[in-house]
């Protein structure tokens, strides 16, 4: 038998169409992954939150801070994780290894010591973007924001439904170095981990990862994304865990329900275009984009 046109032809010419239908990935078309990030409004009503859930660990924020122009490029770094992930999920596995070998490049670089006391860690405690630990945290916000997006703005998962998106999100997190050992096993290890992770002393919200959300909340978004706005802010107070919320001196109440409702049904038409953008995104392109 002979190979179908579409394996053939240069990925990076796929329209997003194809690249649900394509079978030459890690995911097929019928896989939950793929179902939750053809819904628009997960990563970008899932994004904000996702972000200020990981500056919430003290020494992940010491490391956005400390390594990147974050005040200027902070937008940029978030799109080009978003494209990673797109083409690992939408991608051959050509792509999807490109994106994750171009994000581990890029996190061998973030290593030190803090130069303050942030939270229960004093200063001069080592930090590495590739430490399990907070590769594993960084894993999680994205497992927890992505399913309370989807649970919020488009649709129930059945509890099979959702295991399968966890275990699909684990081999994400595979490719971006985590070893599966370090991953809980399953949604409910996963759950207790965050719960515990939550309640503990480590995870809270220190200057370094104030000034990041206040260039996530308050800095101008690029021009394509200024009509995230309204939602964007709505939703990143709304799913993050009350104490998060409080201690990042975000307001939110059931009066901001509805306005965040109308929002996010102007942006499920708006957000298509940005799905077909990022079909067009290959890997060395997250590569070596400044």
């Amino acid at each position: 038998m002979g190979r179908s046109p579409l394996s053939t032809r240069d990925p990076r010419a796929r329209t997003h169409a194809e690249r649900l239908g394509s079978r030459d990935g890690y995911f097929q078309p019928e896989s939950v992954i793929r179902r939750v990030g053809n819904s628009p409004l997960v990563p970008l009503l899932g994004g904000g939150p996702a972000v200020l859930l990981q500056m919430a660990h003290p020494l992940v924020a010491a490391g956005v801070v400390y390594h990147s122009d974050y005040t200027d490029d902070l937008w940029r770094r978030l799109l080009r994780t978003l494209g990673a992930l797109y083409l690992i999920v939408y991608g051959n596995k050509e792509e999807a290894e490109g994106a994750g070998e171009a994000v581990r490049a890029v996190h061998a670089h973030v290593r030190g010591v803090t130069r303050e006391r942030l939270g229960p860690f004093p200063a001069g405690t080592p930090y590495s973007a590739s430490d399990p630990d907070l590769m594993l945290w960084v894993h999680a916000t994205l497992v927890e924001t992505s399913l309370a997006a989807y649970r919020r703005f488009v649709g129930q998962l059945t509890p099979d439904e959702e295991e399968a998106y966890y275990g699909e999100m684990a081999l994400v997190a595979s490719l971006f170095g985590l070893s599966p050992a370090t991953a809980p096993a399953t949604l409910a290890d996963f759950r207790d981990y965050l719960e515990a992770q939550l309640a503990g002393p480590e995870i809270c919200v220190t200057p370094p990862a104030r000034d990041v959300a206040a260039v996530i909340l308050e800095a101008p978004l690029p021009a394509p994304l200024r009509v995230l706005v309204p939602a964007h802010r709505l939703a990143t107070a709304a799913l993050l865990p009350p104490g998060l919320r409080e201690e990042y001196g975000l307001r939110w109440s059931r009066a901001h329900a509805l306005p965040l409702v109308l929002a996010a049904r102007s942006l499920r038409v708006l957000a298509v275009p940005l799905l077909r953008t990022a079909g067009r995104i290959s890997a060395p392109e997250l590569a070596y984009a400044p």
